[in-house]
């Protein structure tokens, strides 16, 4: 006997009219039948008096579905999720958690990521990291036997999710969304995604998760991003579908490819594609520095988890070169020159530092005289490396140390034996020699508000646009 599908909803932003949505489920369900689930993406809480969500809250009003839904997007609704894990909010609603999997008694897995992406460390109670994002890919992915999972829920969209598709309308998927969630997706191979938060409605022609004559065949994948609850232009906000778990069904029918099936949109083919070559899905991303020594003090961040540069792979290694001399060419344009270091000493993710300095501070040579100098006198042994020489060559996976890159292409190698100043690298370029800027050579002294953050975010992402190589099609 086939299994019976499962009936699910999925719904957009709430933003606390929880009347409106759940008057709309009890009509659907009077007119259909009733469903098993309803998943929510996006903004759940609104600005909004808490007065109506008082009376699900206190059990005045119940919910009519069991309901699972994401978590805080900003710091307004944080109060409402009080156990990172999960818990129950009111009778039939649930908080999933901040990440994770959801295993029903059918065997479904629906895996969810609460939040939006972090441009900043340490990560805000409302966003997610690359350590998140990786953690559930490893977690889920290293497995032989897997295959993808049944749902994946986020809020933001994924970056690049119309690369191949049908118009995603007014949002722009090359600038719009989170590269970390494309890659997520990417990883997991979910057969349905649902997001949120651009308050339209765009379901995009199914995707294929291989790549035609050269992986076998796999399922497909379908992305629906859902508009905003009781929206005034009628935008569709709930999704209703039925999905037997992968688990238990035939391999042949799972693979089946729809007849609009597209090329999988976070692969972007290159103009090698006639012969099989693939561009891959992002790798790496640019944000800005907590506490930066500068407005456009920048780090380069892989999106899998990798302790130091030499343990990345050829890939991302190729994708960090790219932001390397992309950086360069941004700072010169502004009369600046970019100093990168990185610090692979008591530190979990790697975190390629970029600073500019003004071309009228100092020359390359005064900086490398300064590095060596300091460096002296904290009886630090800093040795120049040749220029084209790999980090790979001289350090070991797992070996402790630091090392500078001067924007001439000149490098400088210290490793760590027993400790190491944390703060050395900044300290160097915050000095008299250089930027002079003493006081900021703890980033713990240069913190701004949340605020001030996304405004310098927002206006850095505007003037690197035009240098920005992952917007090119």
């Amino acid at each position: 006997m086939a299994q019976k599908p499962l009936r699910l909803l999925a719904c957009g932003d709430v933003e606390g009219k929880f009347d409106v949505l759940f008057n709309r489920v009890r009509a659907i369900q009077k007119k259909s039948g009733n469903f098993d689930l309803l998943l929510c993406v996006g903004n759940f809480f609104g600005s909004t008096p808490d007065a109506e969500w008082e009376e699900y809250k206190t059990g005045i009003k119940k919910a009519p579905i069991q309901t699972c839904v994401l978590g805080a997007n900003n710091q307004e609704t944080v109060k409402y999720f009080q156990d990172a894990d999960g818990c129950e909010l009111a009778e039939n609603i649930t908080y999933l958690g901040r990440k994770g999997v959801f295993t029903g008694t059918s065997g479904l897995q629906i895996v969810y990521l609460s939040g939006t992406e972090s441009l900043n460390e340490p990560v805000p109670g409302y966003s997610f990291s690359p350590k998140d994002v990786s953690s559930l890919r490893t977690m889920l992915c290293s497995t032989p036997q897997f295959k993808g999972v049944d749902i994946l829920l986020t809020s933001p969209w994924p970056k690049y999710v119309g690369n191949f598709g049908n118009s995603s309308g007014e949002v722009d998927t090359k600038k719009c969304g989170s590269a970390l969630v494309s890659s997520l997706a990417t990883g997991l191979k979910p057969r349905y995604h649902f997001a949120a938060l651009e308050k339209t409605y765009y379901e995009r022609l199914p995707y294929r998760n291989h790549i035609v004559l050269q992986e076998n065949a796999q399922h497909a994948t379908r992305f629906i991003a859902l508009a905003n609850v009781g929206n005034p232009e009628k935008k569709k906000y709930l999704y209703a579908f039925s999905i037997v778990p992968m688990k238990l069904m035939d391999a042949a029918e799972l693979v089946k490819q729809p007849p609009d099936v597209t090329e999988n949109p976070y692969r972007k083919c290159g103009k090698e594609a006639s012969i099989g070559k693939q561009v891959p899905a992002p790798e790496c991303y640019l944000a800005l520095a907590k506490g930066g020594l500068s407005d456009d003090h920048v780090l380069i961040l892989p999106i899998g988890h990798y302790q130091s540069v030499v343990e990345l792979s050829a890939e991302v290694v190729e994708e960090v070169e790219k932001y390397k001399a992309t950086l360069r060419k941004f700072f010169k344009s502004r009369g600046k020159r970019c100093i990168l270091f990185e610090r692979n000493y008591k530190s979990h993710h790697l975190q390629l530092q970029v600073i500019p300095v003004p071309l009228s501070r100092c020359a390359t040579d005064d900086i490398k005289d300064a590095f060596i100098t300091q460096a002296q006198e904290q009886q630090i042994e800093l040795l120049e490396i040749p220029e084209h020489s790999d980090i790979k060559q001289i350090a070991q996976p797992g070996a402790a140390y630091f090392y500078v890159e001067l924007d001439t292409g000149e490098k400088l190698f210290h490793r760590i034996k027993k400790s190491f100043p944390l703060q050395f690298g900044r300290e160097v370029l915050a000095s008299e020699a250089i930027l002079n800027i003493p006081d900021k050579s703890d980033w713990r002294q240069c913190q701004i508000s949340k605020e001030e953050e996304e405004t310098l975010a927002r206006r850095f992402r505007k003037d690197f646009e035009p240098f920005d190589f992952t917007l090119d099609d």
